[in-house]
């Protein structure tokens, strides 16, 4: 029977960081992976999600090339050459997974992994290896609501990424991120969009403001119909689709897409013969070193339950390969960025201002638009603002940014908030003009009193 210092199951946005950094501090590593390379996130995630998105985002650039005064005759959109340019950056990315677990030595096992006990581990069922520690990383799945009828015209996530055309109307159940990114590509290339959210508005994880520039900005530019506050019911499918009624309104479309949730993927991996369950949620639960309760397994990303995304699972990884291997232990990150590529897209990070609301903390906000802003004006995209959240001592603790280039704008007010910068020290950093980047400096200011950009706010 083979032994390794570290086994890692699940070769996702967690689990494989894991396996190179534990190689890296010189253990001996196996992977073990059931389906591909790179997990949902590479594969039917975050990174097809984007390739399409690029491509939708591109053809709605063009459209609006006159107002540039650039002329296109003839342009159209070609689905299945997106979905085989979607697949072809899979594959790459894959391959490049493959190359740097083969490059640092660690042992790649294709298979189903359970455990026989709590340090070894049996593959397929037919051959077992043995492991000093384990790492879960099996993350999580789509989940398919029970009540939707079984039919090839209604789809979760991935099934909707394995479509090689489009159907010209859809549904989509669901106002997360997921099911507003998939929206608003789809719209972007001429799909009639209608999302039905149940709760009271979409993406309610984020601040009102920026839900309602995004909002506005979808049913506005995009022409989908968001629909909230009230449940589809009635749904049933047909040859040609799928229909159902939200309250006393009948809807149909060709297509429905079930973007309601996820679950964790802990199926097969016999965690009693381990002495590890999951708690009522159906998750593995782990403290901020990624520990179980088993003192020789330890558990990362999704299937723990904590903030589902691709990069927090990676700094997991690192930190629980990092204990796993007997240097000094040391806690995960906790702050989180969070970006959403919705039309227009949308990074958070840190606390909310609603959050802080809700929980009574006393702070202060400073907010610049970028209808103000030189660079968005020249550039045509003046949609959002951003925002700085601040504790009373005027030290960074939030930030959202909504518009134009915001899931990148939303890593550098990451950094002064690890930082522990404060608003009037963030102001007094010179950012290169023109920029995006530099409405993190107007936005300080703003929340200083001291804009140069915007008039000053009026006082009752």
């Amino acid at each position: 029977m083979e032994a390794f210092d570290l086994v890692v199951i699940g070769a996702g946005p967690g689990g494989y960081p894991a396996a190179i950094r534990a190689a890296q501090l010189g253990a001996t590593v196996a992977i073990v992976e059931r389906d591909r390379l790179g997990g949902t996130c590479l594969n039917y995630g975050c990174i097809p999600t984007k390739a399409l998105i690029a491509a939708a985002e591109l053809y709605g650039r063009i459209q609006k090339a006159g107002s540039f005064g650039i002329v296109v005759d003839g342009v159209h959109v070609d689905y299945p050459e997106m979905y085989a340019n979607k697949q072809r950056v899979v594959a790459k990315l894959q391959g490049g997974v493959k190359t740097l677990l083969a490059a640092n030595g660690v042992r790649l096992i294709n298979g189903t992994a359970s455990f026989k006990d709590r340090s070894t581990v049996a593959i397929d069922g037919d051959r077992t290896i043995a492991a000093k520690k384990i790492i879960i990383a099996t993350g999580s799945t789509s989940a398919m609501p029970a009540f939707l009828p079984k039919s090839a015209n209604v789809v979760e996530s991935r099934g909707f990424l394995d479509l090689t055309a489009l159907p010209k109307s859809m549904i989509v159940l669901g106002g997360g991120y997921i099911g507003c990114e998939l929206a608003c590509m789809a719209a972007l290339i001429g799909v009639k969009v209608t999302l039905v959210e149940l709760l009271d508005d979409i993406l309610l994880l984020v601040d009102a403001d920026a839900r309602r520039e995004v909002r506005a900005h979808m049913e506005r530019e995009l022409g989908i119909r968001v629909l909230t506050g009230a449940a589809m019911d009635n749904i049933a499918a047909e040859p040609n689709g799928v229909h159902g009624r939200i309250g006393n309104e009948p809807v149909f479309a060709e297509l429905l897409l079930s973007a309601v949730g996820r679950r964790p993927v802990t199926d097969g991996l016999n965690l009693e013969a381990a002495g590890l369950g999951v708690n009522a949620n159906g998750f593995i639960e782990a403290d901020d070193y990624c520990r179980t309760k088993v003192a020789t397994i330890f558990a990362i990303g999704d299937v723990t339950g904590k903030v589902q995304l691709a990069h927090y699972a990676t700094a997991q990884g690192i930190a629980a390969a990092e204990n796993a291997v007997g240097t000094k232990p040391r806690k995960h990150e906790s702050l989180v960025p969070n970006v959403i590529f919705t039309s227009p897209e949308i990074g958070t990070v840190g606390l909310g201002e609603d959050e802080a609301m809700r929980r009574g903390i006393a702070v202060k906000t400073g907010k610049f638009r970028f209808a103000a802003l030189g660079k968005a004006l020249a550039a045509g995209a003046t949609t959002g603002f951003v925002k700085w959240v601040a504790n009373t001592e005027g030290q960074l603790v939030g930030a959202t940014a909504v518009g134009p280039h915001a899931t990148e704008l939303i890593a550098s007010a990451t950094t002064a908030i690890r930082a522990e910068q404060t608003a009037s020290e963030l102001g007094r950093t010179i950012l290169a003009h023109p920029t995006f980047s530099e409405s993190w400096m107007e936005a300080a200011h703003a929340l200083e009193g001291a804009s140069i950009h915007a008039p000053p706010q009026k006082h009752a």
